[in-house]
């Protein structure tokens, strides 16, 4: 039983993989691998199983009748942000222009940062301009840099809420 559930789930990382990398050129190939996955659910039996074969068989006549045009549309609105050749050199020559735009916008974003902080200040400053709006405001943003936070830390320890793992 264990070894038929890992082809199963071999076979379905396939075809997922198949997608994935190659996208439109490939549908009839993954069409016979999304076969072949639910012919193998179907001798493991169970309605569940039949279930999954034909829903599988849905998905590949779907994606066989719909993916080619829908990968020729979407290149085709597209157009615009592909860069030809698509080469080493282009994609390195774009990584460089993302990380130069992203330097450049730095004083930018320092204004504003120190302007955010100014009026920060200000509202502190000022009694009269706390009211209900601005009080719970504040109490949301510190619960969301809490939750954040504690977030952080739970991804940081492998998904653990009790502890690291030693």
């Amino acid at each position: 039983m264990a070894s038929r559930f890992q082809q199963f789930q071999t076979k379905t990382i396939q075809v997922s993989r198949l997608v994935t990398k190659n996208g439109g050129p490939y549908y009839k190939e993954m069409k016979e691998r999304a076969i072949q996955v639910s012919q193998l659910a179907t001798k493991n039996g169970g309605p569940y199983c039949r279930e999954l074969m034909e829903r599988a068989i849905q998905v590949s006549q779907l994606v066989t009748k719909n993916g080619g045009s829908y990968y020729r549309e979407l290149m085709e609105r597209n157009k615009t942000y592909i860069k030809e050749p698509s080469s080493v050199e282009t994609c390195q020559l774009l990584a460089k222009q993302l990380f130069y735009t992203r330097l450049a916008s730095i004083p930018r974003r320092y204004e504003a940062f120190w302007k955010e902080l100014d009026s920060l200040k200000e509202l502190l400053k000022t009694k009269e301009a706390w009211n209900i709006e601005n009080a719970s405001m504040a109490a949301l943003i510190g619960v969301e840099c809490y939750a954040w936070f504690f977030g952080g830390e739970i991804i940081g320890r492998g998904f653990t809420i009790t502890g690291y793992h030693v």
